[in-house]
Order: structure tokens, then C-alpha cells, then sequence
């Protein structure tokens, strides 16, 4: 018999949760990630719970209980119940009733077995009760101790009811796969992916997201590239520079990056993802023509490092650690003159020329100058 052990179970504010529905008579289940990462003994964030209850009457028995209650997704069936501070996400069991590739529309079910076929992977669909013993209804506790990212019954079909089922296939792979990839899976994800140009533009860069989050999601991203996958959702792209980005990674101590591994994929991310500016400017600055030094004064060490980094991997060469340090360096020095040592004699567009060509000379320097050679320059 197979347990779940984390201390988010023995929790005080997970028993009441369950408790809550236990005690009136109802099925109460921990189900997907958190089974999922306790078994393979990695990070538990969200807590997700499913029951034969309906909405309504989860709602009536948490506040009953005196717990808050939030409908986040009632139209679906699921409800967030705060318990000590923790979210508890609880939704009824459900069955497709249609889908289009996109969105489902679901019914209420009153079994596990139900709710588990609707489900993506075999290692998401397992549950566990308020004791810590894990149920199993469709095998797939083999699959995730042979870390085999396998969809469930017909891969086929269960892409054509979402077809952002594709990357995350290609996600799941990435963060608990072992080598090699389900042959069946990734044939189905090439078969559909045109299916791909259906789905929302934040949908999918939400996914990609999380995928380049992965600690090295360079084979996940080499087999979505056989597949066609990272072609329709960023045309243009290469996969190839990822694995020796991740490898200039680890050499030289830098965390991973989504936005710097999705720079050194090329293509145009810009226009066909849905970025923030900020993002947008992150990217911009990898390809600056900007000297390191400049780019890690004015934009910061980061800025600079990415660009670094994405330079080496596309050409693929080691990147000397000395240049992260170079710019941490340089982005914690402070250019030494002030607008004030120049005045009264300059003033104006004349100030500000002078003032610029002075920082200009510091920075290539290497910020050596001192305010006297400096001012001795503007002479």
C-alpha cells in the first residue's frame, strides 16, 4: 500500500479541510500535484482536493465550519476554502460532456473513477484521503516511479479535448521525466499540432513559461521540435542553443531564467507570444549593442549577463565566469561627477553633452577614472 507522508497532510488545517466533508458523509481526496511531487519526494505547492459534493454544498459546510470561502470556479465545480492561512482548492468530480480543443464542458460526477478519465496524465491522476493512502484507479503509480509522462487511455483523444495537452506533455517531461519520451504521446502531439493555432497566445506563452522553468528543458524542447510543436508556437525558433545555454548555466552558478532560455530560442517571441514590457525589454537587451560594461551600468548585472550568455550558447562556446563578475561589478558603480562640478560654466544642452561624454569615457575605462581626470578631460 502506497503513502503519502509530507507534512502538508498531517497539517492541521488539511485534516479539518477534509473533515469538513468527511464528517457530513462525503468523499474527500487529495489529488494531482501535490500526490504527484510527494511521491517523487519533490516541492508540494498547491493543495487540490475533490469530492462527491457539489459547490453548494461544500460551501454550506465550510462556513458552517467557520472556514472562508471563495467560489473561484464555481462555474466548474471547484471552490477555495482557507483553512489556517492555506487555500484549499475542492472540486466536485466531473466528466466531460464536450470539448473543442480548447475548453471542456464538464458535468458532475459521483465517482473517482469518472473524474480520473478526464484527466491528462496517468501521474496526475492519483488520489490520496485524508489517511495518506493512495488510490490508483487508472495504473498510474507505475508510470510515475519510472518518471513516464504517459496520457491517459488515448493520447489522440486526449489532446483533441485540449490541445495545450501537447505542451504540457512536453512540460511534464521536462520537470519529471526520465530519459526518453512516451513514443505514443509524442507521436499524437506531432499528429495534432496544428491544433496549436486555436489556443490564446497567453495560454500557450503561460506554458512555454513554465516549461524553460524546468531545471534543464533542453531534451523536452529538442523532441517538441521534432514533433513540429515549437514551430507553430514560435516560428523561427532553434532548440539546439538551449542545451549548452543550460550547461553555461550550471558552469557558471546562474539560476534559470524562463525569459533568457526563451532568448536564446530566436524567432520573433516578441510578436507572437503574449510578453509583458518587461519581458519585452529583457529580450531587447540580450541583443543590444551596448559593451557589457555599459549594458550592466545602465540596465543592471542581469541585462548583461543574459546577453552574455545567449551570445555564447548561440555560438556555442563556454562563457568565462569572469564576466558575470565583471558584471556585478559594473553594475554597482556610481559615476562620480555631478551635474553641480560643471556649473556655472556649462549649462543647458551643453551640460548635458559634456556630462555625457565624460560617463562615456569612465565606462570605457572600466570606471578607473577618477572626478579629477575627469573634469581634467572636459578641459
Amino acid at each position: 500500500m502506497t503513502h503519502v507522508t509530507g507534512d502538508w497532510l498531517t497539517d492541521p488545517a488539511a485534516q479539518q479541510t477534509c473533515a469538513v466533508l468527511t464528517d457530513a458523509g462525503y468523499q474527500a481526496w487529495f489529488v494531482g500535484g501535490c500526490v504527484r511531487n510527494d511521491l517523487l519526494g519533490a516541492p508540494v505547492a498547491d493543495l487540490d482536493l475533490c469530492t462527491d459534493a457539489v459547490p453548494e454544498v461544500v460551501i454550506r459546510l465550510a462556513k458552517a465550519a467557520g472556514l472562508k470561502v471563495i467560489p473561484t470556479g464555481i462555474d466548474h465545480g471547484t471552490v477555495t476554502v482557507i483553512a489556517g492561512g492555506t487555500p484549499f482548492e475542492i472540486t466536485t468530480f466531473r466528466r466531460d460532456v464536450a470539448t473543442d480543443g480548447r475548453r471542456a464542458v464538464v458535468a458532475f460526477a459521483d465517482n473517482m473513477h469518472a473524474d480520473a478519465r478526464r484527466r491528462d496524465f496517468t501521474m496526475n491522476a492519483l488520489y490520496a484521503g485524508p489517511d495518506g493512502v493512495v488510490v490508483d484507479p487508472l495504473g498510474g503509480l507505475p508510470d510515475l516511479f519510472a518518471r513516464r509522462v504517459r496520457f491517459i487511455e488515448d493520447a489522440d483523444r486526449r489532446i483533441r479535448e485540449d490541445y495545450l495537452r501537447i505542451l504540457r506533455f512536453f512540460r511534464f517531461h521536462a520537470w519529471y521525466g526520465a530519459d526518453g519520451i512516451d513514443a505514443e504521446g509524442l507521436a499524437a502531439c506531432a499528429a495534432n499540432v496544428d491544433g496549436l493555432q486555436s489556443l490564446s497566445r497567453e495560454r500557450v506563452t503561460a506554458e512555454l513559461f513554465k516549461l524553460l522553468a524546468a531545471p534543464n528543458p533542453a531534451p523536452a524542447l529538442a523532441s517538441m521540435a521534432t514533433t513540429g510543436a515549437l514551430a507553430q508556437i514560435l516560428p523561427g525558433a532553434d532548440a539546439a542553443p538551449l542545451a549548452v545555454l543550460v550547461h553555461i548555466e550550471n558552469m557558471v552558478g546562474l539560476d534559470p531564467s524562463p525569459i533568457r532560455r526563451l532568448g536564446v530560442l530566436g524567432g520573433d517571441p516578441a510578436h507572437v507570444l503574449r510578453l509583458s514590457k518587461r519581458d519585452v525589454l529583457a529580450l531587447e537587451r540580450m541583443t543590444s549593442d551596448l559593451p557589457l560594461d555599459a549594458l550592466a551600468y545602465q540596465a543592471g548585472a542581469d541585462a548583461a549577463i543574459n546577453k552574455a550568455a545567449v551570445t555564447a550558447a548561440a555560438l556555442g562556446v563556454e562563457l568565462d565566469a569572469g564576466v558575470v563578475a565583471r558584471a556585478r561589478f559594473a553594475a554597482t558603480q556610481v559615476f562620480p561627477l555631478q551635474a553641480a562640478d560643471l556649473m556655472p560654466e556649462l549649462q543647458g544642452a551643453a551640460l548635458g553633452k559634456a556630462l555625457k561624454l565624460a560617463e562615456d569615457r569612465w565606462i570605457a575605462s572600466g570606471f578607473s577614472l577618477t572626478k579629477a581626470a575627469l573634469l581634467d578631460g572636459l578641459r
